[in-house]
């Protein structure tokens, strides 16, 4: 292996440049030099479309990727609920850091908890899997898409409030966009990941509530692709984290053997417990009005497999069956209880 920079290809948004300098500090701790190469990526250019109605997953991967398969750099940084569980043959996940959090907030200009908003109150989300389980908590919301990074989707929550003269608390950068921004969606809340927050650095100056929901498969963790080459082993060997592997791995696992991607709402926790992972799943219809939920301990040392095998079981109660439909967009009027 050379001496040379290493390049590593990211999205140019604020909350990927955040994650890829860490994984640059990571790897300069080890002497390496590091480049950053901002790449364009189709889930960047979809403007108000949601990334589910693409009829695929990795919107926000594949261009990065590209740039890895071509040559161009050594590596590219994603979050690692964006990467498909069916990647291109020739790339690996060489590392995956320890993982940050993996919880959902709900962010509102007040920070009232969910069980206080007012019925029929918007809120925003992207995520089938959100829109879900928002919808099984609180029926009488409406739940309305919202896209663009963590900074544009606050903009468009403070828009909303600041021409209602609602007080709003919030980044005075991103007050001063909203006060110049028109309104198309009236927000009262939206929702995304705590560790976006906190790495975009706004988690102390945003108001908002922690939901009690699993999330998504991979979520709060950092990926690196690259070739299957010695580069991307020794970049395995150097910063990746067998604990957030282990785990990580687990879920994408689960995911992949329902054959969900990001098509259908579907919540996967892997937390390790000494020589057991603790999993949790949910699969619900895309109104939240039935789900299969189930939790297990699988054995770290055969955690592939049994991630599968209790995959197949969710398949027997008839995940499949929720999955399809959410494929059709048929919502279900079943509910099904705790198993």
């Amino acid at each position: 292996m050379t001496d040379e920079p290493v390049r590593l290809a990211t999205r140019g948004s604020r909350l990927a440049i955040a994650q890829t300098e860490a994984i640059k500090r990571d790897i300069e701790a080890h002497r390496r030099a590091v480049e950053l190469v901002e790449v364009s990526t189709t889930g960047d250019e979809l403007d108000e479309e949601l990334i589910h109605e693409l009829g695929t997953t990795g919107a926000f991967v594949r261009a990065l990727d590209e740039e890895v398969l071509e040559g161009r750099v050594h590596g590219a940084v994603h979050s690692m609920k964006d990467i498909p569980t069916d990647q291109h043959p020739k790339l690996v996940i060489a590392a995956i850091p320890p993982r940050g959090s993996t919880e959902d907030v709900l962010i509102t200009p007040d920070g009232r908890p969910l069980d206080e908003l007012d019925e029929g109150s918007v809120v925003g989300t992207a995520s089938l899997r959100r829109r879900a389980q928002l919808l099984m908590q609180r029926p009488d919301l409406e739940v309305e898409p919202i896209r663009g990074n963590i900074d544009t989707r606050l903009v468009k929550l403070y828009a909303a409030n600041l021409a209602r003269d609602t007080k709003v608390a919030g980044p005075e950068q991103l007050l001063d966009r909203a006060a110049e921004r028109d309104v198309d969606t009236e927000y009262d809340a939206i929702v995304l990941a705590r560790v976006g927050l906190e790495r975009a650095g706004f988690e102390k100056t945003v108001a908002f509530d922690s939901l009690k929901m699993l999330t998504a498969a991979g979520q709060g963790a950092i990926a690196v692709t690259t070739l299957d080459d010695e580069f991307g082993a020794w970049l395995n060997d150097t910063i990746d984290d067998p604990r957030s592997r282990v785990e990580t791995t687990v879920e994408r696992r689960i995911l992949a053997t329902l054959g969900g991607g990001c098509v259908a709402p579907i919540a996967i926790s892997a937390i390790i417990q000494d020589a057991h992972v603790q999993v949790n799943v949910q699969v619900l219809n895309r109104d939240g009005t039935d789900y299969i939920e189930a939790g297990e301990q699988l054995p770290v040392a055969e955690h592939v497999e049994a991630a599968e095998v209790f995959a197949q079981t969710l398949i027997d109660r008839g995940a499949d069956e929720l999955i399809e439909d959410a494929k059709r967009d048929i919502p279900g009027p079943r509910h099904r209880g705790d198993g």
